[in-house]
């Protein structure tokens, strides 16, 4: 019979605590109501409306019809640059063949034994009319050489290779072509390399005074 009424007062008290745990006290219930009234507000909130829908597909449309604009002003220009510049290496490595005429002009006018020679005039004559023949083709092509000696150092358009005394000219004027540069349109193809003017200095003049100084002492 103790055993009966052990179980059976354990049973009741875990009945009691049960009703304890599933009965909850009323603010509770109010505060959990609060909290989900909360959250569909706010995703009531947050649900944009159709108009709202609709101004942002209308603005995706509009942006991706001016990235489609762009993309196609970008190829229109680089296929305007491919045919306007196409042959931008080749001129560029066809310029070799005015160096190798003008160096091959230099070597036989350094010949002493073609100095004066009617021979070494009909060459150098056929060699300055294949220059000239090369030029005017680049010329019909837009590439042009640029114009150096007696003007300003441009760094643009020209690289100076070296500073030449020369009270004559103006510091900084290019007195001495070395290799003879080239435009095409409106892009330079190589620059001009060239020898400037600087002053001449006056070490020699005062080194001279000083010895005519040290002998009369």
């Amino acid at each position: 019979m103790e055993k009966e009424e052990i179980k059976n007062n354990t049973s009741a008290d875990q009945n009691e605590d049960t009703v304890k745990e599933n009965e909850k006290p009323e603010e509770n219930l109010v505060e959990e109501n609060k909290q989900e009234i909360e959250q569909k507000t706010k995703e009531e909130v947050t649900e944009p409306t159709p108009e709202e829908k609709i101004a942002e597909l209308e603005d995706k449309v509009a942006r991706t019809f001016a990235e489609m604009e762009n993309q196609r002003r970008r190829f229109e220009k680089e296929k305007e640059d491919a045919f306007e510049y196409g042959g931008y290496s080749f001129a560029k490595e066809a310029l070799n063949l005015i160096d190798n005429l003008d160096r091959s002009k230099h070597v036989l006018e350094s010949d002493d034994k073609l100095k004066d020679t009617e021979a070494l005039k009909k060459t150098l004559d056929h060699l300055d009319i294949i220059k000239k023949d090369l030029v005017s083709i680049f010329e019909k092509n837009n590439i042009k050489p640029i114009d150096s000696l007696n003007k300003k150092l441009d760094p643009n358009f020209h690289q100076a290779m070296m500073e030449i005394e020369d009270d004559t000219k103006e510091p900084g004027t290019i007195i001495q072509e070395i290799q003879k540069g080239f435009t095409i349109k409106d892009r330079l193809l190589r620059p001009s390399l060239v020898g400037v003017s600087k002053k001449v200095t006056i070490k020699e003049e005062k080194t001279e005074e000083n010895q005519e100084n040290t002998e009369n002492k």
